[in-house]
């Protein structure tokens, strides 16, 4: 069957699909080049810090603009801004692969972060208007499959291309996707526009960024210092804190809110979103200590890492359909819910996993996240954009879209911090002999604690920094399967209950949203 036998609504779900699956690929390839950055001499000698700044701008600045995306969107209409994000995926990633410094490197991944916010909600709300609410859930369920292909494809292409070539390599694969999206997005996609044009909320966008910027500054500086009681540490903290607050308060005084906290008031809407952002709290941590397990403890290539990677994205592919069959049949606390148990099971697995641990139990607890993963997310954002009014469905998709990308900021801060912090307290006691320089220089990381043993000739070095980064995966591998489980309680009580919510709160929240 060629592309022009396609239905209409087919072809241009096709071509929504291939513009998601960027935000995914270049997700989970840069996970594949973590090792090499960290280099200093085959990469940028980046920090652990750094490199959680590499990975936490792109969701930071995407969780951000999503208030705006979703705003201009219904203002000028989804395909618009859909396009405007692809060419700013494409030149951010151009950037990105020649970036000659982690600073550039840092900003392009922001500018990326901007174009996956546009490519999102626009997305979601073409989706909204192309397809009738029967076949809304399994168009949604498709969308969200596209992580499958970003995650499957992400770690083998981002394999082959750093052990043949430089790490810049991994973001140009993006080019001909976002051409190839690009000209489908221009010919077939309709451009909706809300019937009521909202105006981009700025205070909302600058206090939003600047609280999320500085909560996750402090995490990460304190990862890094381990000395919690200095200024710069706890000063961005509470900053970010009281910017959050803030900005709650701005979006109840606000007439047309971008990030209506009103629609909390709903159980299930919160519930929902809430075990969204666990969840991807849980999972973004897990990629990002899964990588220098692989790759770093264990000294595999970049493509065997991709290579055991396979299953967990084969997992998310199939679990993706399957959560939303089975979901019309048994609900979404028992689907959904179980899928989260799933994944904080898997997580607690990391615990047997030691420097000698058979792959296969790897491969075998990706396989089943996976699966969890997939089977989750479709039923969970279904039944959260059915809650919406809609017309704030660009706004209202948005919403959930930011607390995703929020769960994935907080999990590369928390559990990054948590993971630099235990490695640090563990590799101490094997690096006190060392000169106060020196030591210095081997703390921060595993990746410099190697470093340092290949320069002065200590392979036992190599050994510590090997045993304290596996003990120190343990510890954050158990925080991120805590958190999953308080989602999928969360998502039990909620949706659990065979009575439905009262209706009467989501026509309140879209009367004070849209006057």
């Amino acid at each position: 069957m060629t592309v022009r036998n396609l239905s209409k609504d087919t072809r241009i779900l096709a071509i929504l699909v291939t513009a998601a699956v960027l935000i995914w690929l270049d997700a989970t390839i840069l996970g594949t080049a973590l090792e090499r950055l960290a280099d200093p001499s085959a990469g940028l000698g980046a920090s652990t810090g750094v490199l959680q700044w590499a990975v936490g701008a792109y969701s930071l600045i995407f969780a951000t603009g999503l208030f705006a995306a979703g705003a201009l969107g219904d203002r000028y209409g989804h395909r618009t801004i859909l396009i405007a994000g692809l060419a700013a995926f494409g030149v951010a990633s151009v950037w990105a692969a020649w970036a000659g410094s982690p600073a550039q490197l840092i900003v392009a991944r922001g500018l990326m972060g901007a174009g996956g916010a546009m490519i999102m909600p626009s997305s979601m709300a073409i989706i909204g208007v192309t397809f009738p609410p029967a076949r809304r859930a399994g168009a949604i369920a498709a969308w969200s499959a596209s992580s499958g292909v970003g995650v499957a494809g992400g770690p083998l292409i981002g394999g082959l291309l750093i052990d043949h070539f430089w790490w810049g390599a991994i973001f140009l694969v993006n080019v001909p996707v976002v051409a190839f999206a690009l000209a489908g997005v221009i010919k077939a996609v309709p451009n909706p526009k809300a019937g009521n044009k909202r105006r981009v909320d700025a205070k909302g966008l600058v206090l939003s960024t600047a609280g999320l910027a500085g909560l996750a500054y402090g995490l990460i500086e304190g990862g890094q210092t381990t000395d919690w009681g200095r200024a710069r540490v706890w000063g961005p903290i509470v900053a970010g804190v009281a910017l959050l607050v803030a900005f709650v308060v701005a979006e109840l005084r606000a007439a047309q809110p971008s990030f209506d906290p009103r629609l909390f008031r709903n159980a299930r809407f919160a519930a929902g979103n809430l075990a969204l952002g666990a969840l991807f709290f849980g999972v973004t941590g897990q990629m990002f200590f899964g990588t220098f397990y692989l790759q770093g403890a264990r000294g595999m290539s970049a493509w065997d890492a991709g290579l055991v990677a396979l299953p967990g994205a084969l997992g998310v592919i199939a679990g993706a359909p399957l959560g939303a069959r089975l979901t019309r049949r048994h609900g979404v606390a028992k689907v959904a819910g179980t899928g989260l148990v799933v994944v904080a099971l898997a997580f607690a697995a990391n615990l047997a996993f030691g420097l000698h641990t058979s792959l296969f139990w790897w491969c075998v607890a990706g396989a089943l996240s996976g699966l969890g993963l997939g089977a989750a997310v479709a039923p969970i954002t279904a039944a959260v954009v059915a809650a919406l009014p809609p017309e704030r469905m660009g706004a209202g998709a948005a919403v959930t879209n930011t607390i995703r990308q929020v769960g994935s900021v907080l999990g590369i801060a928390v559990l990054g911090t948590i993971l630099t912090s235990s490695y640090r307290g563990g590799v101490g006691p094997a690096l006190a002999g060392l000169p106060d320089g020196v030591r210095d220089d081997a703390t921060p990381s595993a990746e410099a604690t190697r470093h340092v043993a290949g320069v002065l000739g200590r392979p036992e070095l190599v050994e510590a920094a090997d045993r304290a980064f596996v003990d120190a995966m343990h510890v954050t591998a158990s925080w991120a399967g805590v958190v999953v489980f308080a989602g999928a309680v969360a998502l039990a009580v909620a949706f659990g209950s065979r009575t439905r919510p009262a209706p009467a709160s989501l026509p309140t929240v879209t009367k004070v949203a849209t006057r």
